[in-house]
């Protein structure tokens, strides 16, 4: 669920918070960091549960339905597409996803009931709705529609994204980050899936963890030495103008050409450029790119750079 590029944002956003406070409490921040992105995995149990509890309402809607005596076909009809959606039955039978919920103490939708309601009735009003319940049942009817109403009314939803931001102020960049990856786990979605499908690692194996670890500690331990690189670059900017964040991206892109062997200089640059385009001003990923060949071009000189594997020098 976590890449490296994620871990390179929350490393770069811890960084930042030591600068601006002043903290000298490495320990305290690395503690910071990591409980942030456990709550990545919080935030996507949540959203998980959120659809659990529409698929239960559309249960409830379709019992009552049945049970009316003036009820038309028609109303008969209008919650059961959605209470036999695989995709969505799926992830509400799967024990493994549905106990994890209970275990994390996350899904807070019981006593958000009006917001649930509220959010299934957009939906079955829609036109999405209207031309799902028109087509024929199948598996991959089922997972485009989920998709769909997904990307349209959970994903961009003002209110889901306060609740969010009121709930957990580290979610609010984690959460089109998740959303991202529940799209891209139901598009890979196949019939049967193993039970553990819906409940995924944070990350993707043991390296990943310790490179959070280790990107905070090696730029944090060796803040001094990482700007002595960067600052006679400068001598054509204005240095008190040069962003914050500039500067950060700056020293961990230096960190990792140093201390990194494995990850290739290519890689970091590129990762790093991309950072700064999200996070920074307009011309910063032209400025950290000049400044990183420059001094890319300088460790490689005095060989300071050690990459092991094949094409990574």
């Amino acid at each position: 669920m976590l890449t490296r590029r994620h871990i390179r944002a929350k490393v770069m956003q811890s960084v930042y918070a030591m600068q601006q406070s002043q903290s000298q409490d490495l320990d305290k921040e690395l503690k910071f960091l990591q409980n942030s992105a456990d709550e990545m995995e919080s935030l996507y149990l949540l959203l998980m549960a959120l659809l659990t509890e529409l698929h239960s309402l559309a249960v409830n809607q379709y019992e009552v339905a049945q049970k009316k005596y003036l009820a038309t076909p028609a109303d008969k009809l209008l919650h059961q597409k959605i209470k036999d959606n695989e995709l969505l039955s799926l992830i509400a039978t799967n024990e493994a996803l549905q106990k994890t919920i209970v275990d994390a103490h996350i899904n807070f939708w019981n006593i958000q009931e009006e917001y649930v309601r509220m959010l299934y009735k957009r939906i079955v009003e829609s036109d999405t709705y209207q031309d799902y319940s028109k087509q024929k049942a199948s598996f991959e009817a089922d997972k485009k529609f989920l998709i769909e109403i997904f990307e349209e009314f959970i994903a961009p939803d003002e209110g889901l994204y306060e609740y969010i931001e009121d709930h957990n102020l580290t979610w609010m960049d984690d959460f089109p980050i998740v959303n991202t990856f529940i799209v891209r786990e139901f598009k890979n979605l196949r019939p049967n899936p193993p039970e553990k499908y819906f409940t995924p690692s944070l990350y993707n194996n043991s390296e990943e963890k310790e490179f959070l670890v280790d990107l905070l500690k090696k730029t944090a331990l060796n803040d001094a030495k990482l700007k002595s690189f960067v600052e006679d670059k400068l001598t054509n900017w204005d240095k008190e103008r040069v962003a914050v964040l500039d500067l950060i991206i700056l020293k961990m892109a230096i960190c990792e050409f140093l201390h990194f062997p494995s990850i290739p200089v290519k890689v970091t640059i590129n990762e790093y450029l991309e950072l700064a385009k999200e996070y920074s001003t307009a011309k910063s990923s032209l400025f950290i790119n000049g400044v990183l060949n420059v001094v890319h071009k300088e460790l490689s000189e005095k060989e300071l750079i050690k990459k092991i594997g094949r094409g990574l020098l």
